[in-house]
């Protein structure tokens, strides 16, 4: 592996000067080079402080970190062959575009025809040549974003990293530079890890997801895993929307579970834990798993709230003592089922998984 965490802890004084707070919990990564890696959690969650101590920023209590088999712990943020794309941007505002995204070149003395040339590569991969006379002032905020990412990646680094780059821009923009910087980052094949709490982005951008809550690391995953298998309940909650539906196995083998859930017996795949036959289990259902008018149903629910949204008919389904949230794609179907209608629904019995009851 390339870039590895191992065994990371960070604790920091706590605020009333008594005793520590532990920011970091015993964490240990492998980033693989190349890859895109996003640290994923709620605030608070050790995602950021983790990102810092890879830059340098910080420096663990107790662990190590590795870049390219070589021990980095102890050496100083401009050793480290990184360079960081902050929340903030962080633009000098009395200099024009070109001299922001060269001004780390600068500082290593570099020749003025390799920072000319460097510069100008960089400027048409963030496609912003054409902009090198414009003042900070006179850029839209995902310009200023560009020239951020440009200057990161002049430097030619071993890692890039970013902490949370577009929360600063709209909703529209923020897509769109979502796209962006993942076409840069294969283009360039640069390994990367990123810092959000927008499971959209994550989802989007990874090639690795790192789900992280109170400072240690819940799953590690593609977006695809993380999402279809997550491993806790955290997980399953945090990314995406997800119904949990109590059931008792019934039966299993041969790859699958008979779960007695909703009044009926649904047959799933079975669980990467082992669990015995009897047990209560929690069945993670995403609103999309859910068929609505089916022709085999497993249940009949009383509509609570019905919502068209346009790409999707979203309703609360109630099933007995479960309020199930059911997204409904398909676009044949022109009729919305008012409040207080009944509907046969039936689960997506292949796309549902078992969690052991924690």
């Amino acid at each position: 592996m390339y870039l590895v965490l191992q065994d990371l802890v960070k604790r920091f004084p706590s605020r009333g000067g008594v005793g520590e707070v532990t920011a970091v919990d015993g964490i240990s990564l492998d980033i693989k080079q190349g890859d895109l890696v996003t640290l994923l959690g709620p605030s608070g969650c050790g995602k950021t402080t983790t990102l810092r101590m890879i830059a340098g920023f910080e420096f663990p209590t107790v662990g190590q970190i590795l870049l390219d088999g070589k021990a980095i712990n102890d050496l100083p943020p401009h050793r480290r062959d990184m360079s960081m794309v902050f929340q903030s941007y962080a633009i000098f505002p009395h200099l024009n575009v070109f001299e922001n995204i060269a001004y780390g070149l600068n500082v290593q003395k570099k020749s003025r025809e390799e920072i000319r040339n460097r510069v100008a590569a960089v400027m048409e991969l963030v496609e912003l040549t054409g902009y090198e006379n414009r003042q900070p002032n006179q850029l839209s905020g995902g310009q200023q974003q560009r020239v951020a990412l440009a200057r990161a990646l002049v430097m030619e680094p071993k890692v890039l990293l970013m902490d949370e780059p577009l929360s600063n821009l709209d909703a529209k923009l923020r897509e769109q530079m979502r796209t962006e910087i993942r076409r840069i980052q294969k283009r360039l094949g640069i390994t990367s890890v990123y810092v959000t709490h927008d499971q959209v982005e994550a989802m989007t951008l990874s090639d690795q997801v790192v789900v992280m809550n109170q400072g240690k690391i819940e799953q590690v995953g593609t977006p695809t895993v993380v999402y279809r298998r997550p491993a806790t309940r955290f997980v399953a909650d945090f990314i995406g929307r997800a119904n949990f539906v109590t059931g008792m196995v019934r039966d299993q083998g041969n790859g699958s579970m008979a779960i007695e859930a909703l009044g009926a017996t649904v047959q799933v795949p079975a669980s990467r834990e082992e669990i015995p036959t009897g047990a209560i289990v929690t069945l993670v259902v995403r609103p999309e798993m859910v068929e609505v008018d089916s022709e085999r149903p497993h249940a009949v629910a009383t509509v609570h709230r019905a919502a068209y949204l346009g790409n999707v008919v979203e309703y609360d389904l109630l099933v007995g003592d479960h309020l199930l949230t059911v997204a409904e794609h398909d676009p044949r179907h022109e009729t919305i089922h008012d409040e207080g209608a009944t509907v046969p629904i039936r689960l997506i019995e292949d796309c549902i998984y078992v969690l052991p009851n924690e």
